[in-house]
């Protein structure tokens, strides 16, 4: 288990927890006091790590989706736990009618199951931005789902890409997990990227270089 904390760069007391959990399976025993461990749990063990520390999920929703890959579950089944888990949960009490409307209209062409959290999570949100005062308009959240659609295109591509239920299923968890921290840091440096080119100059209005 040393070793594989060296290799890994995770602590043995995190190993142990992660084994306590059942999210790495054990090594196989050499002796009363010693297991070996091969590169599988290396990896998974990354994958457990990237999903609590990047991915934010506890320990209970690492597991969940880690079942989900290891189980011959439909891809499709296989996705909705890993939006489940790496979604907050909306309040429907906090949605107003309105706002579940506004994204019904967006969505309307999509496949959508109407329980899903990506509905309830997009009204939750349009909620909150209406209340903050942010005057969007139509244009801006059309351009929101044709971002969003563009995204989820590549990340079906990926999945096709991959070898076997077994590789597809992970990039699945990996990817809808992960992928959501991707988004995020590439997003905040896009609005850097064009806040430079059209602030830049220094004209009125323009925000100081940082």
């Amino acid at each position: 288990m040393a070793q594989l904390s060296e290799a890994s760069s995770i602590p043995v007391a995190t190993i142990k927890l992660y084994l306590r959990e059942g999210l790495l399976s054990p090594g196989t025993r050499t002796s009363p006091n010693q297991a070996q461990y091969g590169l599988n749990h290396l990896r998974r063990l990354k994958l457990i790590q990237a999903l609590v520390k990047l991915g934010r999920l506890s320990l209970a929703a690492a597991g969940d989706v880690l079942d989900a890959i290891d189980s011959d579950r439909p891809l499709i089944e296989t996705f909705g736990v890993a939006q489940r888990a790496a979604t907050r949960v909306a309040d429907p009490a906090a949605i107003r009618d309105t706002e579940l409307e506004r994204v019904d209209s967006l969505l309307e062409d999509w496949h959508v199951d109407p329980d899903g959290c990506g509905r309830y999570d997009a009204a939750a949100a349009l909620t909150a931005l209406k209340d903050s005062g942010l005057n969007a308009t139509e244009d801006w959240y059309r351009r929101y789902a044709d971002a969003a659609l563009a995204v989820a295109e590549a990340d079906l591509d990926l999945v096709d890409a991959q070898e076997g239920r077994s590789a597809k299923a992970e990039t699945v968890v990996v990817g809808t997990v992960l992928g959501d921290a991707l988004f995020a840091g590439l997003r905040r440096a896009a609005q850097q990227h064009v806040s430079y080119t059209r602030y830049a100059g220094g004209g009125a209005g323009s925000p100081p270089n940082r």
